[in-house]
């Protein structure tokens, strides 16, 4: 057996025991109720009266029974019957949310995936009405950000009806630049210039968001964020990124990378916590420079330090072939040699050259548990 097979069993031996203790550890951080969260009954004692409105993705799965779980829970309260907006693929939730603000909502609720969370979110920034969460997606980065139940509609509307409301930084992505073809024209794959969306945990530039668009759609369905893993792996061999990177208008600096990512909070699906010191309050954006070499071995390593740091452990052993370094900025300008793919909240943008990320401190309301 070759030192290198030796050195990957025992990395990934390493990295499963380190996945190991962060879940322990995080789950006697996190104990759940009998009920998991508090009882309805007692979450609408917050406010008599209030008036729902549901922003629904009608294609997830389960749609129809939320809706009638949301009517029950309602009608259980003595709230007024909520009022219900079906997204469409041309008007993904920012059209409907306007809408029910206008309507005179008191809680706006986005019920769909972290695409649906976004689009209600960029009609909520600014406004005085709070934005709830009943997560029926893949990845519902947000919900879990906020400690929102995953398995539950009726334990997600306890958060809903009664949780405390507190206001949020945003992440907002450009794009600068955009990769040409031969012909002058933009890529097929290219992103749009211009466009800017609006984030609410990460966002990122290379594996990361290789692996968000490549993942299946069919396969999402059946297993969830395991599939975005699945994706993962025809891009473990793939090219180093050269990157340089301003934070706050500074002097570029410049890196070999598979991964960098910007985040406005750190907790991702499987337990994994990215961004450690991320806050989702504190004003700032977390910047996460990924990288690994080594092969198979290497991204055994990355992992180990992904959710050894998870746990507050930091492993400082020189030698390393798979590394996170951490840097905070406001502002921050990234420009990838030769263009790289790029995503929001686990939605793709296209190809970019060049991405520009800022924060929008305690710009959005939230409804959490």
């Amino acid at each position: 057996m070759s030192w290198e097979l030796w050195l990957t069993i025992a990395a990934v031996v390493i990295a499963l025991a380190a996945l190991t203790l962060v879940l322990v550890l995080w789950s006697r951080a996190h104990p759940r109720t009998a009920h998991g969260v508090v009882p309805v009954a007692h979450a609408t004692a917050r406010e008599a009266g209030q008036r729902v409105a549901v922003v629904v993705n009608p294609s997830k799965e389960g749609a129809a029974d939320l809706v009638a779980t949301v009517r029950r829970v309602c009608a259980q309260a003595a709230l007024p019957e909520p009022s219900f907006y079906e997204t469409t693929v041309e008007q993904t939730g920012a059209a409907q949310a306007r809408q029910a603000v206008a309507a005179g909502a008191d809680v706006v609720v986005a019920a769909g995936g972290d695409g649906t969370v976004r689009a209600v979110a960029s009609a909520m920034v600014g406004t005085s009405v709070p934005m709830a969460l009943l997560p029926v997606g893949t990845g519902n980065l947000l919900a879990r950000n906020l400690d929102v139940p995953l398995a539950s509609v009726d334990e997600a509307m306890a958060v809903v009806l009664g949780g405390r409301d507190r206001h949020i930084d945003v992440g907002w992505a450009r794009v600068a630049e955009t990769e040409t073809g031969l012909d002058g024209e933009p890529r097929a794959d290219a992103a749009t210039p211009g466009d800017t969306q609006l984030f609410l945990v990460i966002a990122g530039l290379g594996f990361d968001a290789a692996m968000v668009a490549d993942a299946d759609d069919t396969l999402k369905r059946r297993v969830g964020w395991i599939a975005y893993f699945l994706a993962g792996v025809r891009h473990l061999h793939g090219r180093r990124m050269r990157v340089q990177v301003s934070l706050d208008g500074g002097e570029p600096v410049t890196a070999r990378l598979r991964s960098i990512m910007v985040g406005n909070c750190g907790r991702l699906p499987g337990g994994v916590t990215l961004l450690p010191d991320a806050k989702l309050d504190d004003g700032v954006l977390d910047i996460a420079a990924i990288d690994t070499r080594g092969g198979l071995a290497g991204w055994a390593q990355l992992l180990g330090e992904v959710v050894m740091q998870g746990a507050g452990l930091h492993n400082d052993l020189p030698g390393k072939i798979g590394r996170i370094d951490h840097a905070r900025a406001t502002r921050t300008s990234i420009r990838v040699e030769g263009g790289e793919h790029a995503q929001v909240d686990g939605d793709p943008m296209g190809r970019v050259i060049e991405l520009e990320a800022w924060v929008d401190p305690g710009a959005l309301l939230v409804r959490a548990g």
